[in-house]
C-alpha cells in the first residue's frame, strides 16, 4: 500500500502545473472563446490556402508550393498550443505530465525551426525567380523544390532532438508551476534546480545559428532582389516584383521579431507575462494572419478563390 503511495505521489509530482494566460485575465471565459475562434479561423484560412493550391493548376508553382507547406506548418504550429489550452480551461484542469510536455515542447520547437528555414527557401525562390527568370524552372524544379523543403523539415527536427532531450534531463525541485501556456524551453528551464548556465549558453548559441543562417539567405537574396528592382525599366515590371516579396518580408518580419525576443534578448528584459503575450502573438496570431496576408494580397489566390466559390451556383444548377 505505501508503494502505491508513493507511486502515486510520484505520478503526482512529476506533473508540471500550466499558469497560462487565462489566469492573468479578468475575463476568462471570454478569453478562451476568443481564442478558440481565432483558433478555428486559423484552420480554415490555411486549409482553404493548402486545398486551392493543391487543386487550382494555375497554382502549381515553387511559389505556392513553398506556402502551402508553411499553411501546413501553421495549422500544426497552433494545434500544438491552442486545443489544450482552451479544454484545460473548459474541463478546469492545468496539468500536464512529464512526456506531454518533451512532446509538446519537441513539436513547438521542431515546427518554429522548420519555419525558420522555410521562410529562407522562400526568400531564395524570389531571388531565382525575380533576378534568374529564364533559368528559373531548371534551378527551381519540383525536385528541388522537394530537397529543399525536406532539408527545412530536417534542419527543424534537429533542433527539436537536440534541446528537448537536454531540457527534459535536467531535475526540477522548485516549483512545477510553468509561467506560460504551453512548454516553451526557456520557461521550463526556469523550473531547474541545478546550475543551466552552461546549457542556456550553448542553447543561445543554437538559436543565433539558427537565425543567423536564414536571415543571412534572407537578407542576401533581398538584397540582389532589390538591385534587379532597381535596374528594371518596367514600372509594371517593378511593381510586380515589389507585391511578390513584400508578402513573404511581412511575414519575415512578424515571424523573427517575435522569435529573436524570445530567444535572443538576455533575461534581463525577459517576465513571464511578456514572454505569454509575445508567445501569443507568435503561436496563435500569426497562423492566423499568414493565410489573409498571402491570400488577400495575391491575385492568383483570390481569383482561385473567386473560381471555386462561382462553382458552388453553378454545380447546384447542374443538380437541379
Amino acid at each position: 500500500m505505501k508503494n502505491m503511495n508513493w507511486i502515486a505521489n510520484y505520478t503526482e509530482q512529476s506533473d508540471f502545473i500550466l499558469v497560462g494566460i487565462f489566469s492573468q485575465s479578468n475575463h476568462p471565459a471570454l478569453l478562451c472563446v476568443v481564442i478558440f475562434v481565432i483558433f478555428l479561423m486559423a484552420l480554415t484560412g490555411n486549409g482553404v490556402l493548402i486545398l486551392l493550391i493543391h487543386f487550382d493548376a494555375h497554382l502549381h508553382s515553387p511559389m505556392y508550393f513553398f506556402i502551402s507547406q508553411l499553411s501546413l506548418m501553421d495549422v500544426m504550429y497552433i494545434s500544438v498550443t491552442v486545443p489544450k489550452m482552451v479544454i484545460d480551461q473548459v474541463m478546469g484542469i492545468n496539468k500536464i505530465s512529464a512526456p506531454e510536455c518533451g512532446i509538446q515542447m519537441f513539436l513547438y520547437v521542431t515546427l518554429a525551426g522548420s519555419e525558420f528555414f522555410f521562410l529562407a527557401a522562400m526568400a531564395y525562390d524570389r531571388y531565382v525567380a525575380i533576378c534568374y527568370p529564364l533559368h528559373y524552372p531548371v534551378l527551381m524544379s519540383h525536385k528541388v523544390c522537394l530537397l529543399l523543403a525536406s532539408g527545412c523539415w530536417f534542419l527543424g527536427s534537429v533542433d527539436g532532438f537536440m534541446l528537448t532531450p537536454i531540457t527534459m534531463m535536467f531535475p526540477f525541485c522548485k516549483s512545477r508551476e510553468i509561467h506560460h501556456f504551453f512548454c516553451e524551453v526557456p520557461a521550463v528551464m526556469k523550473l531547474s534546480c541545478s546550475d543551466t548556465s552552461l546549457y542556456e549558453t550553448l542553447m543561445y548559441l543554437c538559436c543565433v545559428l539558427m537565425l543567423l543562417i536564414p536571415v543571412t539567405v534572407i537578407s542576401s537574396s533581398y538584397f540582389f532582389i532589390l538591385l534587379t528592382i532597381h535596374r528594371m525599366n518596367s514600372a509594371e515590371g517593378r511593381k510586380k516584383a515589389f507585391a511578390t516579396c513584400s508578402s513573404h518580408m511581412t511575414v519575415v518580419i512578424l515571424f523573427y521579431g517575435a522569435a529573436m525576443y524570445t530567444y535572443m534578448l538576455p533575461n534581463s528584459y525577459h517576465t513571464p507575462e511578456k514572454d505569454m503575450v509575445v508567445s501569443v502573438f507568435y503561436t496563435i496570431l500569426t497562423p492566423v494572419l499568414n493565410p489573409l496576408i498571402y491570400s488577400l494580397r495575391n491575385k492568383d489566390v483570390m481569383g482561385a478563390l473567386k473560381k471555386v466559390l462561382n462553382m458552388g451556383p453553378a454545380f447546384q444548377e447542374t443538380i437541379k
